[in-house]
This record gives structure tokens, C-alpha cells and sequence, in this order.
């Protein structure tokens, strides 16, 4: 067993630290045409302060951020100007950020394709020793060969932009560009294309102020559901109100988390506001999103108090069991399927109801907790890793653990559930070693998934996954250490036997029970004294 890696452990995975929630807006022609001019606009300005940031790079400064924020002042507004100056920021990191991974893949490849590389032909992995496989042929070994430098040649241009600080960065999406030059491919006309890379490019999106009026000054919703926009000096003729703001015709009426943002704009706190349009359905919509305040995370013991439900994370499924405080299953497993083909809508809708439904029986149940893997296949996904099997990799890249795993807790927070996180290592293998066969009934054929779910559980719980362990061979003495790989050290009555229960699968009389049940006599494992057999012969009187 020394080739197992040590296993990290289980946490409760904090909540959610904001909010967002969205609503349609029917808005009239005028309104559409204002709403569009306002953010090209203001998108020409944000896509000229990205450049500025982009050529900056690392010696980016807050001397430099105050000159381009002047100078958008100048062509828009204050407010406007530090709502797109924090964007521009906040791009820059995320491409920074990706940047960042984008380097360690290919160190991990380079290095993944060098050590195969050194091993002979045809050679075996050894993961005892630390030795990779070598490549099957001289053929595959020249590619991969060839593979190396360009990946190394990939390495040197991405190493000289981190160094420089320089982040590629499409405003619209590098995918909606690359369609331009494919669009019978991508079934678009060119007329719809450019309404697409319009609408992407666009920018309408105003951070909360706090103490403000309804807690946005540029973007404005009041409790009642009246929109109104504050227009950039250029755009001021376009004004239909005081102070130079636009009052749109359509009026907003968040169904979901209505109560929380009315709240919040009543006592003028802050709340940010993004405007967007969707070209395929040809509408409008506006996203409003605030922070919560910090919500301290629960202990485990305290999360795992009434059990847990056991979760399995698989292609096309969820498999969970219900798990006791001990660890034993309860109930019956149960499966949430769901379909990861189509468009990215679909996906997310099925997603959606899947965990809804896993939620409802973890009420149901009366659980306070649902346990996890903690996934991540970005490692898992390259060629190096799995060789040709492009299914399996297909598989991995497209299997959504980031995406599952924030919706669920976002999700969970709302039930007042907690999610526990637990290392994912031989939870499939050691599940289905110890839990699939003996869980097996003529009614009941748990899957691998299934056993699975219960050595997730287990972990989170705090227990080994295996069942509980045989008594010492020799002797019923406690030298040889516990009996039990379940117990724990502080269970009182852990070192008895199990108590004799009676009932059907024991085939014994409940004690107390019948007419024999006050007759000591009749609890004699042999037979009752009372009642002798007819070969039994009988005492002579002592009188004779």
C-alpha cells in the first residue's frame, strides 16, 4: 500500500458571497434604439482603455489609472469612467489569471513528453519506481519528437507576455471572431453576425454605490420598477428626463430574490446593474447582482451531526445514497440523470434540475449535509495523459465540476445545506470493493456509481470506507487492537458484542413473548426441563 498518495481532508466548502438575478425588459423601439447607442458608445471607450491597460502591462500603477480615468471623465462621466476602468481591470486579471494556467500546461506537457521520450520503446509504466511508458513505435516517438518543439517554441512566446505583461484579450470573444471567416459553418448570414459582435461589444454595466439613491447613480431602478439611464455627455440630447437620464417605457420586476433586492434599494445600498441584449432571441434583459455579507462556515461535525447524503459526480448522472451518522447506507440509492449534449442553455437547465432534485430529497430526508468530490480534470484531459483514447478525453473536458459544483452550493446556501468537499482518490474503486456486492438484493442491484456515493459519504463522515471488520481469529481479547474499523475511540459499549435483536432474520422468539416467557427454565438452549420426551423415565417417590 505504499503507492497510495495521502489523502487531503474533508472541509465544508463556504457559501456563495454574492448575488445575481435577472429580468426581461420589453422594451419599445425608441427604448432599443437608445439602449443600443448608449453602449456602443460606451463600448468604443471600454475597448480603448483595455489597449491602454494591455500596453502598460506590469508597470501598471495607481498614478496611471488616475490619468485614464480623467480622461474617460471627460468623454462620459465620473461614474462611467470607474465603472469601465474596474472592468478593464478585472479583464486584465482574468486573461492574467489564464495566462498563468496556460503556462503551467505546458510545462506539464513538455515535461510529460520528455520523460516518455527517455524511456525506451515499447517500455512498461512503473509507478513504483516513478517511470512513465514509452511510446509504442519510432513513428509515434518521432511525432511526439516533433511535438516538443513546438510546444517548447508555444512556451517561449507565452513566457515572454507574462514577463512583459502583455494579455490577448477579445472584446466580443475570440469564438465569435473566428466565426466571421466561417459563417456557413457557424450558420450565420453576415448582417446577423455583425448584430451579434454589436451586441457583444457593448457596454452598459454600472457598479452600486452605497448611500446613493436606490444605491445606483448611473443606472437607476427604483422599488417600483422604473428604469432610468444616466446618459453620457456626448449622448445628452438624448435625454428624456432631469439631469440628463433616459427613462425607458419598460418597468423591471425581479421574480426570483424580489424581497432580498427590494430591500437593498430601499435602504439605498448598493447595487450594480448590468443592461445586455440576446440577438438570437431578440431581446433585452438587465442583471442586477450585490455582495452578502460574509457568512461564517459551519464546522463539519456540526454539518454532519443528523448524516449526510453521499454524491457521485458522473458523466450523465448524480448517484447519492443517504448515509447515517455511523456510516451505514439508509433507504434506497437514487439516481438524478441529466443530458450534456446541445447547447450550452440546455446543458445548464439540465444541471439545474438535476440538483434541484437532488436538494429536495436532501430535505426530505432531514439531512443537514450533501458530501462531494473535489474534481478537477484540467490535468486529465491531455493527450499525454490517456494517449488516444479521445473519448475518454472528450469525456473529461466536456464533464462540468467547476460549473456543477458552484451552482450546487449557491443552490445548497438557499436550503441552508452544507456541501462538504472530500478528496476524490479510490473513492470508485474501494466503493464498489466493499460496499456493491454486499448491498446486492434480488430487488436491488446497486451500480459501481452507487457503492461509490457511499464511500464518498463515509469519507466526509470521517470513517474508512471499508464495512466493519472481523474479530481477532484466535481469541475474543482485544490485543490484537479494535474490532471494529467503524467505532470510534469515544462510542461507549464499542468493545461489547453486538446485542442478539430478535426478529424474522434471527428466526428467535422476542423475549417477553408467548406463554413460556416467565419460565427460566424455558430460555434453556437445550430444552425445557418441564417437558420431557417419552423416553424419559420417571423419578421414583422418595417415600418409597
Amino acid at each position: 500500500m505504499g503507492g497510495l498518495r495521502e489523502l487531503a481532508a474533508s472541509f465544508v466548502v463556504p457559501g456563495p458571497a454574492g448575488v445575481a438575478v435577472r429580468d426581461r425588459l420589453r422594451v419599445s423601439g425608441a427604448d432599443a434604439a437608445v439602449l443600443a447607442e448608449v453602449g456602443m458608445f460606451l463600448g468604443s471607450l471600454a475597448a480603448g482603455d483595455l489597449a491602454e491597460r494591455s500596453r502598460q502591462g506590469v508597470t501598471h500603477d495607481a498614478a496611471s489609472w488616475a490619468v485614464r480615468k480623467r480622461e474617460l471623465t471627460g468623454r462620459s462621466s465620473a461614474r462611467w469612467a470607474g465603472s469601465i476602468t474596474k472592468a478593464t481591470h478585472d479583464q486584465w486579471a482574468l486573461a492574467r489569471r489564464g495566462q498563468a494556467t496556460h503556462l503551467s500546461w505546458l510545462r506539464g506537457q513538455i515535461a510529460s513528453v520528455e520523460a516518455r521520450l527517455g524511456r525506451p520503446l515499447g517500455a512498461k509504466a512503473d509507478k513504483r519506481a516513478g517511470l512513465v511508458r514509452g511510446y509504442a513505435s519510432r513513428g509515434v516517438w518521432h511525432a511526439k519528437s516533433r511535438r516538443l518543439q513546438t510546444l517548447k517554441d508555444r512556451l517561449a512566446v507565452v513566457e515572454a507576455d507574462w514577463v512583459a505583461g502583455r494579455v490577448r484579450v477579445v472584446r466580443g470573444g475570440k469564438r465569435l471572431a473566428h466565426a466571421r471567416h466561417h459563417l456557413e459553418a457557424a450558420g450565420l448570414d453576415e448582417a446577423a453576425w455583425r448584430e451579434r459582435w454589436r451586441a457583444e461589444r457593448m457596454s452598459l454595466a454600472a457598479d452600486g454605490e452605497s448611500g446613493k439613491r436606490f444605491g445606483n447613480e448611473t443606472i437607476r431602478i427604483t422599488d417600483t420598477g422604473q428604469l432610468s439611464v444616466k446618459l453620457p455627455a456626448p449622448l445628452a440630447h438624448l435625454a428624456n428626463a432631469s439631469h440628463g437620464r433616459y427613462l425607458l417605457d419598460a418597468t423591471v420586476a425581479f421574480k426570483h430574490r424580489g424581497e432580498e433586492w427590494r430591500d437593498r434599494v430601499t435602504a439605498n445600498r448598493a447595487v450594480a446593474y448590468r443592461i445586455h441584449h440576446d440577438t438570437v432571441r431578440g431581446r433585452w434583459y438587465v442583471t442586477a447582482s450585490w455582495q452578502r455579507a460574509a457568512v461564517p462556515v459551519l464546522p463539519i461535525e456540526a454539518a454532519l451531526a443528523r448524516g449526510v447524503v453521499g454524491v457521485d459526480m458522473n458523466d450523465d448522472h448524480l448517484a447519492c445514497w443517504r448515509l447515517d451518522v455511523h456510516g451505514n447506507p439508509v433507504g434506497e440509492p437514487r439516481r438524478y440523470f441529466y443530458d450534456l449534449t446541445g447547447s450550452s442553455e440546455h446543458r445548464d437547465a439540465q444541471i439545474r434540475h438535476a440538483l434541484t432534485r437532488l436538494l429536495h430529497h436532501t430535505r426530505r430526508t432531514g439531512v443537514a449535509a450533501i458530501a462531494i468530490e473535489d474534481l478537477d480534470f484540467r490535468e486529465g484531459t491531455s493527450r499525454e495523459k490517456h494517449g488516444r483514447n479521445k473519448r475518454f478525453r472528450r469525456l473529461l473536458a466536456r464533464f462540468p465540476t467547476a460549473k456543477l459544483k458552484a451552482r450546487l452550493v449557491s443552490m445548497a446556501a438557499e436550503q441552508d445545506i452544507a456541501i462538504v468537499a472530500v478528496d476524490p482518490a479510490y473513492t470508485s474503486r474501494w466503493g464498489a470493493q466493499h460496499w456493491q456486492q454486499p448491498l446486492t438484493t434480488p430487488r436491488r442491484r446497486p451500480s459501481r456509481h452507487d457503492a461509490a456515493s457511499i464511500a464518498v459519504g463515509r469519507r466526509a463522515l470521517g470513517h474508512p470506507i471499508r464495512r466493519r471488520t472481523a474479530p481477532p481469529h484466535d481469541d475474543q481479547s482485544d490485543r490484537r487492537g479494535h474490532r471494529t474499523a467503524q467505532a470510534r475511540p469515544e462510542a461507549r459499549r464499542r468493545e461489547e458484542t453486538r446485542p442478539h435483536i430478535p426478529g424474522p432474520r434471527t428466526g428467535c422468539a422476542p423475549p417477553d413473548r408467548g406463554a413460556k416467557a416467565g419460565d427460566q427454565g424455558a430460555q434453556h438452549r437445550s430444552e425445557h426441563p418441564a417437558e420431557q420426551g417419552s423416553w424419559q423415565q420417571d423419578s421414583l417417590p422418595l417415600s418409597l
